[in-house]
Parts: structure tokens; sequence; C-alpha cells
């Protein structure tokens, strides 16, 4: 029979939990935003595919008795096929305060972040402000220990805890952040705060015409055909500035009506 580390019988089936955390993906790939495909990319690249796939069973099965999450850590209590459940514990680095006002403010710099950030979203852009820093959103590799018998990392144990990690990152983006060490209430705060003592992100400087009359007609004023950027989501607006209850529901279907034709629309030449 199978024998763990310490000459524990490592097998048979786990014993059933009730009221587990349990993995709302019963089928296919767990993940729906960007954000959690991200990281489910990368445990899919470094982790056996063996384990993951046993781990998805946990996961769908309920075997997670609890999961917690702070800066730099992600602890779990997981049911196997003994009486004790196992702990699991997965790190990452949490960054310090200097580098997340850096990086605060680099967000702040581009309007269109801070805007979807305020509005609860995760832009995809996002990463690369991080890259800019030197630094990764996403762990490249992760710390992971699991108290039972099993000699490989990730155990299935530590699979259903990662695969239900993602499904948290899925309910709440902010999770992402909060584990490399800022939460949401500290970085919106930090994000409203520079909003209240600078100048309107979104405000552009007017500079009178009879000041320009030097160079306005030079001739390396040229015009450039814009560049397509991703757009933001129809709704963006109503989440910034919420209309009655009554009139954000006739607006939402207009809104969402207004991107799609922009979107099929050919770019101007």
């Amino acid at each position: 029979m199978p024998v763990g580390r310490e000459g524990w019988y490592d097998g048979g089936a786990p014993i059933a939990v009730e009221g587990g955390l349990r993995a709302r993906t019963q089928r296919g790939t767990i993940g729906a935003s960007w954000w959690s495909r991200r990281f489910i990319d990368i445990l899919e690249r470094i982790c056996d595919k063996g384990r993951l796939s046993r781990g998805r069973a946990y996961a769908r099965k309920g075997q997670v008795l609890a999961l917690e999450l702070s800066a730099g850590l992600v602890k779990a209590e997981v049911q196997g096929s003994r009486p004790r459940p196992y702990t699991v514990e997965v790190r990452v680095e949490a960054y310090g305060e200097a580098l997340w006002a850096e990086l605060a403010a680099a967000i702040d710099d581009q309007a269109v972040h801070r805007a979807r950030l305020l509005a609860g979203e995760m832009p995809p852009e996002i990463e690369e402000v991080f890259a800019a820093m030197g630094v990764d959103l996403f762990p490249r590799d992760l710390d992971m220990e699991c108290s039972c018998p099993d000699w490989g990392l990730p155990c299935k144990h530590l699979s259903a805890v990662l695969y239900l990690l993602a499904e948290s990152f899925d309910d709440d983006p902010f999770l992402v952040l909060a584990w490399r060490g800022r939460t949401q209430e500290q970085l919106l705060g930090s994000l409203a705060d520079d909003g209240e003592k600078g100048a309107d992100p979104l405000a552009v400087a007017d500079v009178p015409f009879a000041e320009r009359l030097a160079d306005f007609y030079a001739p390396g004023a040229s015009v450039r055909r814009p560049v397509r950027r991703p757009s933001a989501a129809p709704d963006l607006l109503l989440r910034l500035f919420p209309p009655p209850e009554g009139l954000a529901r006739q607006l939402g279907p207009a809104y969402s009506r207004l991107a799609a034709d922009l979107e099929g629309a050919p770019d101007a030449s």
C-alpha cells in the first residue's frame, strides 16, 4: 500500500465534508476572468498536471474546509483521507510601502487605469505597470507547504486550494493585490486622496490661442492616426456616477448597444 514520507498510509478516498468550500465550476476549466485565468495558466505551466487534476476534483467535492488570504500568505485546511485535516500554506513576496507608493503613483498617472480600479475592475494593462517597476503582479513561482505525507509539490491538497484561490480572484480581483501587500481600501484610498489633492486626471491644459501663434502652423505639428486601445466596460460611467435605480436599468442596455456599435465601426483614416 502507498506510504508517505513519515510512514503514514497515504491512499484511499477522502473523508466526505459537510459545508466545505466547493468550486462553482464543476466541469471544464476553472477561472472566468482574465486575472484568474492568468493565475491558472501559471499554475498549469509549473505544476504536475496529474496532481492538478486530482486537486480540481478535491476543490469540486468541497474538501477545502477554510481558506484565508493575507499579505504574502494563503492558509487553508483540507480534509484528506485521514481524520485530521491537512494544513496548507502558499507564500509569495508581499511588497513594501515604498514600492507600493511608486506603484500607486504610476497607476494614478494613467486616468483610465485609475477609473477602472475605482469602478472595481482590474485593467489588463496593470501588469505592465508592475513590470515597469521590475516586479511581477502574478507570481512566477510559489513557496508551498502541506502537512500531508506526499513528497511532491503541489500535492492534491495544495492544488485544490490553488484552484479555489483562482475562483476567489474571480469574485474579488483586489485579492490579487492584497496578496502582494495592498488591500482594496488601501489602494483605492491612496488613489482617491491623490485625486483630491491634485488636478482632475481627465483635465487637459488650456493654452490660449494667442500664445500658440508662433508654432501652431509649424511643419512638425502633424496629425497621426489614433491608436485603438482596449475599450472600457460599457457601464463604466454608470458605476462611477450611479443614476437613480429606474434610470440605471434603462441606460445599461443603451450603453451596451452603443459600445457594440462603436466596436464594429471602422477606424478613421
